[in-house]
């Protein structure tokens, strides 16, 4: 499935892949971690107060987690340790194997890198988790450059930081035009269009559906990230 709402002209360099629910299948262990962040922090699971905090995480997938977590708890502390919680419980469920690519993910990557391109695998997970995922599938050399929030100032997604740290720190590409962008949450989309991306597209193995991506900005709506290299192919490389 490929829905084009411009025609897009850059000749791409830089590709700028999420992880989770875009070239990374978890099975919904974001909410199963948050799940374990809840319990810490003492919100009683099937409560009102738990089905809100749980509906505003699904709303923010893409979002930097320590982000979602200031806002649910408030203070800092508390939001710390909610993080901690959380990426602990998320670690362990990637070490018991309860995680896998996206079917064609990798193949995509390989396409791309074989196309000319650099590939930066980003997410909104801390470092320590983004590592966990990439040891799990055996991807640690796969990608010229792995981002997470901390190493873009902090912030994360839907802040342009994370696809601009990547044209500066790989030098792969003249202009930020020349930059794609693909993920499976409106803040992917966001973050795609805020950085300048000449190509941002969203994918449908994810948080969001297509309406969301489109309303965020996406130029392109994917069935799989399987799709973008031959969206590139067609788009001025």
């Amino acid at each position: 499935m490929s829905t084009t709402g411009t025609t897009d002209t850059a000749h791409i360099k830089l590709a700028v892949l999420d992880m989770a629910g875009t070239t990374v299948a978890d099975g919904g262990l974001v909410e199963q971690a948050f799940a374990a962040a809840a319990r810490e922090l003492g919100v009683e699971e099937g409560s009102a107060d738990h089905a809100e905090k749980l509906d505003y995480v699904r709303a923010t997938m893409g979002e930097s987690k320590i982000s979602v977590f200031r806002h649910l708890f408030g203070d800092e502390a508390r939001a710390q340790q909610a993080n901690v919680a959380f990426e602990k419980a998320y670690g362990e469920l990637v070490d018991g194997g309860r995680i896998a690519p996206i079917a064609g993910a990798r193949e995509a990557i390989e396409e791309l890198k074989a196309d000319g391109l650099t590939v930066v695998l980003s997410t909104g997970f801390a470092r320590v988790t983004q590592d966990a995922i990439l040891d799990a599938l055996g991807w640690r050399d796969l990608v010229a450059l792995t981002l997470c929030p901390a190493d873009a100032g902090g912030r994360g997604r839907p802040y342009p930081d994370m696809v601009l740290a990547a044209f500066l720190r790989t030098g792969a590409a003249d202009s930020v035009r020349e930059i794609a962008v693909a993920g499976d949450t409106a803040y992917d989309m966001l973050s795609g269009v805020r950085a300048g991306a000449g190509v941002v597209a969203g994918v449908l193995t994810g948080a969001h559906d297509a309406k969301d991506l489109a309303d965020a900005g996406a130029g392109h709506v994917l069935g799989s990230v399987a799709e973008l290299p031959a969206l590139l192919r067609g788009s001025g490389r």
